[in-house]
């Protein structure tokens, strides 16, 4: 697990840089996410070649985690997770955060510290991080922003009269900076995207050493396979033999687990609301969150798409549409049209974040997810979601991979 102290520590560029790196090698790689983000493991796809996995504790139970780790990481030759935020931070304290999926998969903890306008005052800082929860092992240190081999040798030493060794470090690169997060997979983002990478990756290959990394983090597989074992049996859900879901540019924000699970009640098909004329044959629509405000012009001008979705959902068609794809749905962004199924107007003026996890009771099941977004609605849109005819939109990004049928109680309620 790739961690650090706190948030703005360089996780996902070095993440990307030591996937790239390692993929590099020869080695098949296996990324994770811990937590509920979804625009980082898009990244992580770019760097491993691989469709990155989230862990989370909140809204899943541990031994669906252990379960999901030994099902996609088992065969792996490397297996690597990037942490968020800092290595302790969760929804509540301590609970669901990075030290926690660690704790329960037992996988070592490699700790990033910034160096920035710091010396050997990070030592107390590096020896609390070992001590702290005995049940964590930690690695080995990684420093990122380094300034000069002077700082260098006082932050080796710091390490070493902490008792913890110095796996190497990243210099300070303005070059090495993430293209933002907010600007979508566009052909231009995703270039300089892979230029990010291809340097990162040739960073971590010059300044850490890998090889005392891979023999400090060395696991069995057979000791994740053991907890691997993934039903795959398929549910009892005739009514939702065909599934459609939108994937491209726009809407891309889905758990990899999540999809899995969506096979277990019927064919799984992909389209692109931007690209394509017909919507697939379907018994389910799923319209996942994404960009949608960033291709708003390309989308409205998709007419044939626009009304084939309206003729599906005023039919009776079962539609799930998560806050891109609920946007999607409303009459229009920022005045260019949508769907005009649901009697609301999306806007990004005045925008601002609404963040965090997200819990509702259906049918006697808790279902739990997480909302990231910066639009608003005219008027405001209900909550936990709306329910229009066969319709459940709303902004949350529910998961339901550890049991599918929490998914069939959203679709019932």
């Amino acid at each position: 697990m790739i961690a650090a102290p706190s948030s703005g520590c360089g996780k996902t560029t070095f993440t990307l840089g030591l996937l790239r790196a390692l993929r590099n090698r020869g080695l098949s790689v296996q990324p994770f996410k811990s937590g509920p983000d979804y625009i980082d493991p898009l990244f992580h796809q770019m760097a491993a070649g691989v469709e990155s996995v989230n862990l989370d504790t909140y809204m899943s139970s541990p031994a669906h985690v252990q379960t999901l780790f030994g099902h996609y990481g088992g065969d792996a030759d490397a297996c690597v997770i990037e942490a968020a935020m800092g290595l302790f931070d969760g929804a509540d304290g301590p609970r669901g955060s990075a030290a926690e999926v660690a704790q329960i998969l037992d996988v070592p903890v490699l700790l990033l510290v910034s160096a920035k306008a710091v010396a050997y005052s990070v030592a107390p800082l590096i020896y609390g991080f070992r001590n702290f929860n005995p049940r964590l092992r930690l690695a080995g240190v990684v420093f990122n922003f380094v300034a000069s081999e002077r700082q260098l040798a006082t932050l080796r030493r710091a390490c070493e009269d902490a008792g913890v060794p110095c796996l190497g470090y990243l210099p300070r690169n303005s070059e090495l900076v993430i293209p933002s997060r907010h600007l979508g997979l566009t052909l231009q983002e995703c270039e300089k995207t892979e230029r990010l990478i291809a340097l990162a990756a040739q960073e971590v290959t010059k300044h850490i050493d890998l090889d005392r990394l891979l023999e400090g983090t060395y696991r069995t597989n057979e000791t994740y396979r053991a907890n691997g074992i993934y039903r795959t049996n398929k549910l009892n859900a005739p009514r939702f033999s065909r599934i459609a879901v939108a994937r491209d540019a726009a809407f891309n924000f889905t758990y990899r687990a999540n999809i899995d699970a969506l096979r277990r009640l019927g064919a799984v098909s992909f389209f692109s609301p931007l690209q394509d004329a017909d919507l697939p044959q379907c018994d389910l629509l799923y319209l996942p969150g994404g960009y949608p405000e960033l291709f708003a012009e390309q989308l409205a001008g998709n007419r044939a798409m626009r009304e084939q979705i309206r003729a599906y959902a005023d039919a009776g068609g079962c539609v799930l549409a998560e806050c891109g794809g609920f946007m999607y749905l409303c009459r229009d962004i920022d005045g260019q049209p949508m769907c005009g199924i649901l009697p609301y107007s999306a806007t990004m003026q005045g925008a601002r974040l609404h963040l965090g996890y997200r819990e509702t009771v259906l049918n006697g099941v808790t279902l739990r997810g997480h909302e990231f977004h910066y639009s608003t609605t005219i008027p405001e849109v209900p909550t936990p979601f709306v329910h229009y005819k066969n319709i459940r939109a709303g902004y949350p990004h529910w998961y339901w991979a550890d049991d599918p049928q929490k998914l069939l109680s959203l679709l019932a309620s």
